[in-house]
């Protein structure tokens, strides 16, 4: 093809055509890497769709409504991409679901979308969907990636085709159009049940373009990336295609545990992740210099505190540029080496991260671009970018081209543009409720300009709250920043309708526990160490010491500490790690009244 794709499975051919690859996709297949061609992945997708088209799957009555769903529950993997592709070239729609979903929302989206078809990857996953067949009376069949006994395998539906068939699946391409519906994805959302985000291929698509050129001097034809953010995700979704749209390669790691030794394995150019990883990532780090002895730690925590001081775009001297360069040799190598050697840039989105970060993965050559998107707006509408000029910390970069932003009186970021979703499935409701008359979607996010070009986001409207003393709070900054203290893993900010502003705390307990055994408090039952006077007086310091960067409305006055890590599968955590605060505050709800309990606190 010689014109610019219009529809997602347009990518292929388009890739075909410019930089036809060996390692379209990768990913481990009995310990060693199995790549997949851009011929072989055409082949698969033709195959699919003329057996989806043999099975009758399509457009039906062109309706959106009436147009078939399938659905996928599934780990990162080749054959996720090829169902997604095959689905769209026969006119129906592909509904992600997170493999992580609790089955009562995965009842109510197979019902709501009237789902047909399923494909999953495992035999955990085929059990979750069987223990909802009778609940679900639309679904017909269950295909899955592994082979399970006494289960459809997707290879059964895979159709060599004869011209026949050839003919229908290009009659089908044919007849899509790019402002038509491509897939719907069901946000996790932080409470109640998810809505279905209804994107077209040119809302996708625009956005891709859009971004591709921000990518342009990172990576091309010759480069790896490495995937691990789910695929059910927009953001990792949209990620792909780019790469597909570039011809880079994309490997699939096989789990976030394994992330570590694939990065060492692909060396890839650049990779997309959350915050929290990358929080993961730096605390493993911290955690080995603390390991080291004599002069090797001293360097270590030198190099550290060298690349704490760094600006991005700014000149901090020729003696500092000197150090950061020793620094960057002995010590930021090793970093680099950890995570395969090549990599240019790191992508991240979904929440804030923290500055500390930014500023000290940069100075160790391991560019981080922030961006910020939601699934309604395909999802990018602005990011740092790789030259220093377009990047600031803090801040989620600059507007992208073909998209408009403006802030609203109460300062709501407001977005225009192709990216904007058609609207909620079956939800016109929630649709206008979110999208104004003159086409911009509100996004319940809170913003301001920094330097009259950066987006900054500073809070999620629906999670500021406000004291019985008529004070607002913004939960968000205060969180952030008080989880930069390596004794803190994950926090919320309570206070709504109170007196004062208090915090759940838990703790980051592998450094909490080495810290007790320095300091002669036992670490063999976790509630009585947290119950510990030393460890309380510990938190209480931490906490006073960031709460001079706050306004006195803002300053945790007291908090508890909990004993369990907050999980996605706990249902504390939405797929992208937010928190769910409304699940958090019933769950916690004791520990939140002990807060509050004494009348006389300030």
């Amino acid at each position: 093809m010689s014109t610019s794709p219009t529809r997602l499975f347009d990518c292929i051919d388009w890739q075909m055509e410019k930089f036809s690859k060996e390692d379209m996709f990768a990913a481990k297949e009995n310990g060693i890497w199995r790549k997949y061609s851009t011929k072989e992945i055409k082949q698969l997708v033709d195959s699919l769709s003329m057996g989806l088209i043999h099975a009758g799957i399509g457009y039906q009555d062109g309706t959106i409504e009436g147009r078939d769903k399938i659905a996928i529950l599934s780990n990162n993997r080749p054959e996720w991409m090829v169902v997604d592709l095959a689905v769209q070239q026969t006119g129906a729609v592909l509904t992600p679901i997170y493999p992580t979903i609790n089955v009562n929302e995965l009842e109510f989206i197979f019902n709501d979308a009237s789902i047909k078809l399923v494909f999953v990857s495992d035999q955990e996953l085929y059990e979750k969907v069987q223990s909802i067949r009778d609940k679900t009376p639309t679904v017909q069949a269950v295909y899955t990636f592994n082979s399970i006994q006494g289960a459809l395998n997707w290879k059964q539906l895979l159709h060599s085709g004869n011209a026949e068939d050839l003919a229908k699946l290009k009659a089908s391409k044919d007849n899509i159009k790019s402002d038509e519906l491509a897939t719907i994805l069901y946000t996790s959302g932080t409470t109640g049940f998810p809505k279905g985000v209804m994107l077209s291929h040119h809302n996708i698509l625009d956005n891709i373009k859009n971004v591709e050129e921000i990518l342009e001097p990172i990576c091309g034809s010759n480069d790896r990336s490495l995937s691990f953010l789910p695929l059910n995700h927009i953001f990792e979704r949209v990620v792909t295609y780019i790469y597909m749209y570039r011809g880079v390669s994309t490997y699939y790691a096989e789990s976030i545990e394994a992330v570590g030794e694939n990065l060492r394995e692909v060396k890839p150019t650049l990779f997309s992740t959350v915050p929290r990883l990358l929080e993961k990532v730096y605390e493993r780090i911290i955690n080995k210099g603390r390991e080291l002895t004599g002069i090797k730690k001293s360097l270590f925590f030198w190099a550290v505190a060298i690349g704490n001081r760094y600006e991005v775009g700014k000149d901090l001297g020729l003696w500092y540029n000197i150090q950061l360069a020793i620094a960057n040799k002995l010590i930021f190598s090793k970093w680099r080496e950890a995570l395969g050697g090549n990599v240019r840039a790191i992508v991240t989105g979904a929440a804030a991260c923290q500055v500390r970060l930014l500023r000290i993965f940069t100075a160790a050559k391991l560019v981080i671009m922030e961006g910020y998107g939601l699934t309604e707006t395909s999802p990018v509408i602005s990011v740092n970018r790789f030259e220093a000029s377009g990047r600031k910390f803090g801040t989620v970069g600059n507007v992208i081209k073909n998209v408009e932003v403006k802030l609203a009186e109460d300062g709501e970021i407001c977005c225009r543009g192709s990216n904007v979703m058609l609207g909620y499935y079956k939800r016109p409701d929630l649709t206008a409720e979110c999208i104004d008359k003159d086409g911009w979607f509100h996004t319940g996010d809170i913003g301001v300009w920094v330097d009259e070009r950066f987006l900054k986001i500073t809070d999620r409207k629906k999670e500021i709250f406000k004291t019985s003393g008529g004070k607002y709070v913004a939960p968000q900054p205060i969180e952030n920043r008080m989880k930069e203290s390596p004794f803190i893993e994950q926090m919320m900010v309570v206070g709504a309708e109170r007196k004062f502003t208090g915090a759940l705390i838990v703790p980051a307990m592998e450094n909490l526990k080495a810290w007790c055994t320095k300091n002669g408090v036992t670490t063999e039952s976790t509630q009585q160490m947290l119950q510990h006077p030393k460890v309380l007086d510990h938190y209480n310091a931490i906490v006073e010491k960031y709460n001079t960067q706050f306004n006195p409305v803002e300053q945790v006055k007291k908090f508890e500490l909990l004993n369990s890590e907050w999980t996605i599968n706990g249902g504390e955590l939405t797929p992208t790690l937010k928190l769910k605060r409304k699940v958090i505050m019933d769950k916690y709800a004791d520990a939140v009244e002990r807060i509050y309990a004494s009348e006389d606190q300030k």
